[in-house]
């Protein structure tokens, strides 16, 4: 398990901070309704999102050659509302969208799958949003709707009204289909096609308390929920929007479990939990591969199962594979490197901290706070040994890892595929 909090001291090496933006409002300190519950990077690398409380939504120009924010945050703000009261632009590019309700959840949409990103655009959607890619902003509401948005307009494209109860994660296909699947407190998930006027496909039933996260794999053959009540489940996805099965179900954390994030090539699911645990699965096998442990010595699963001061609160897998990161309660985001659990290779001082997102190019990790500011720091970054390269390669074709255990390869090779060196 890893050592914690008062074993990083003066010799950690500390993440550098880039940029920040800060949430103006008035008094000091959190106030309630200001949270900045949810951050995203756009897939192609236009916008960074983040709920910034009080019902709104900001956008701001990613500029991913020098991999920071493009604006400049000394810039007086001069906001300029468009005609239908929704959408104010403040004249330096910062955008920002009322959206009537606390945001909870954002997610990016995009109409190129993330796998032909780079050499193809396809544009077989319903709507128009002025460019070649079609770039969908959703959004989830305290209310249990859902808005989807023209973030080039700043006009909404659908309204989404099924869930009873408070909308806790959003994610959107990767396979360029603009199939969004929402995840509630009111014990369900939904899957709404987009392209279909946003009409809602399937409620998926299975967890017995709310629902907290929600993430697919790169391939779209598998969806994860994780919620109340220790609850994982794996959700086999054989023809989207209705097709979707309730697959497996995973046992390890002692907690409610938060947050969950598929590797780069699918051979991984990474699930914080308030047990101060961070678990890597083999989503195939359902095994536990190693655990990134917050809290040392590790607690008992009696303390862990209650109240303490190192719930983990979310937790992100690096682009090229090789970093996990999470923010936890006691003011510190880690970066974890994946092929050693006994320390954090770098950490950051973040009160308050509840979410966190790599940029599409993993050099820099954003963070949202309690008070509605957004920081951005350094990530670690290597040059990745051609070995994992080659693994990251061969599992992105063969993410099921029975195949890889039926490949005649010598079995070193063979636990080196499937993460087990």
């Amino acid at each position: 398990m890893a050592q914690q909090a008062h074993s990083i001291g003066i010799d950690q090496d500390k993440a550098p901070l880039i940029a920040d933006l800060k949430h103006h409002h008035t008094g000091h300190g959190h106030r309630a309704g200001s949270e900045t519950w949810t951050c995203a990077f756009a897939p192609n690398r236009s916008y960074f999102a983040w709920s910034s409380g009080n019902r709104l939504v900001r956008l701001v120009p990613w500029d991913h050659v020098r991999n920071t924010i493009g604006i400049d945050t000394n810039s007086e703000q001069n906001h300029h509302q468009n005609e239908d009261n929704r959408m104010f632009n403040d004249g330096h590019g910062l955008k920002t969208i009322d959206c009537g309700d606390i945001v909870w959840a954002v997610a990016f949409g995009s109409s190129v799958p993330e796998r032909a990103r780079k050499n193809i655009h396809i544009h077989y959607t319903r709507f128009h949003c002025g460019s070649s890619e079609e770039l969908v902003l959703a959004t989830g509401l305290s209310s249990g709707r859902i808005k989807t948005w023209d973030i080039h307009k700043g006009e909404i494209l659908h309204y989404l009204i099924d869930h009873k109860e408070v909308i806790r994660d959003l994610s959107f296909a990767p396979d360029g289909s603009l199939m969004l699947v929402s995840a509630s407190r009111d014990k369900t998930l939904k899957v709404w096609d987009l392209n279909d006027d946003g009409n809602m496909a399937i409620t998926l039933k299975g967890h017995p308390k709310w629902v907290f996260g929600c993430c697919f794999s790169p391939d779209t053959k598998l969806l994860v929920s994780v919620g109340s009540n220790k609850s994982i489940i794996l959700w086999k996805v054989n023809n989207l929007p209705k097709d979707i099965v309730l697959w497996k179900r995973l046992d390890g954390h002692y907690n409610d479990v938060v947050g969950c994030k598929f590797s780069p090539d699918g051979a991984l699911l990474a699930t914080c939990s308030w047990d101060t645990r961070i678990i890597l699965w083999d989503p195939y096998t359902a095994k536990i591969l190693r655990s990134f442990g917050h809290v040392y010595p590790p607690p008992s699963p009696i303390f862990a199962g209650g109240a303490n001061d190192t719930w983990v609160r979310d937790v992100a897998f690096s682009p090229d594979g090789s970093h996990i990161a999470s923010i936890a309660d006691d003011k510190y985001i880690r970066f974890w490197s994946l092929f050693d659990t006994e320390l954090p290779e770098q950490v950051a001082i973040i009160p308050n901290g509840l979410c966190c997102a790599y940029s599409p190019g993993g050099g820099v990790l954003a963070a949202g706070t309690r008070n509605g500011n957004v920081f951005f720091f350094a990530a670690p970054m290597k040059v990745q040994k051609l070995q994992h390269l080659c693994r990251i390669a061969i599992r992105r074709m063969l993410p099921f890892t029975p195949k890889i255990d039926k490949l005649f390869i010598p079995k070193s090779l063979k636990e080196y595929l499937m993460y087990k060196e």
